[in-house]
């Protein structure tokens, strides 16, 4: 009856692998991966996109930053979980302006996850061969060191690591 079913189901989880097996295949890091800060889209039309996300779907948005150093000019939405941030290019070298030449409705330029020692990031995705697109972090729109990482060795995708 029960207990005899109690017997064998208790059997059976003492003879499932241990959770430590799958711990042991993951390489020890001097930092950790943080959580998903943030998803950037490159939009043509910044206030109309900002009116989007504010107006039809009802989100707190902020206003238009203009952040030079990297060529953009950033809006967030905020999402409760986390954030999407709206770029549009700030001068003719925008790394958005080239984006949108090959999008022209805009699209998904890049992800943001945040890492707790962004130093000891970069040292170690350079062991392995990761590109890193600048040679030292530059200062991100949440005012904390951001670096990015090449799409092509991160499956297609731009990935931008921020310092929490």
């Amino acid at each position: 009856g029960l207990l005899t079913r109690l017997q064998t189901s208790a059997s059976v989880i003492r003879t499932l692998p241990s959770s430590n097996s799958f711990s042991q295949n993951i390489p020890s890091c001097l930092w950790k991966l943080g959580r998903l800060n943030h998803v950037a889209i490159a939009v043509p039309d910044l206030e109309k996109a900002q009116s989007f996300y504010k107006d039809v779907l009802g989100a707190q948005v902020s206003e238009i930053v203009a952040l030079p150093e990297h060529g953009v000019y950033t809006v967030f939405v905020e999402l409760g979980n986390t954030k999407l941030e709206l770029l549009h290019p700030l001068g003719e070298k925008s790394p958005i302006a080239s984006f949108l030449q090959k999008n022209k409705t805009g699209g998904m330029h890049h992800i943001c996850i945040e890492v707790d020692d962004i130093k000891a990031a970069m040292t170690e995705l350079k062991k392995k061969k990761i590109r890193i697109l600048s040679e030292e972090p530059k200062i991100g729109a949440h005012g904390k060191p951001v670096i990015f990482l090449h799409p092509k060795d991160c499956h297609g995708v731009l990935v931008e690591l921020e310092q929490a």
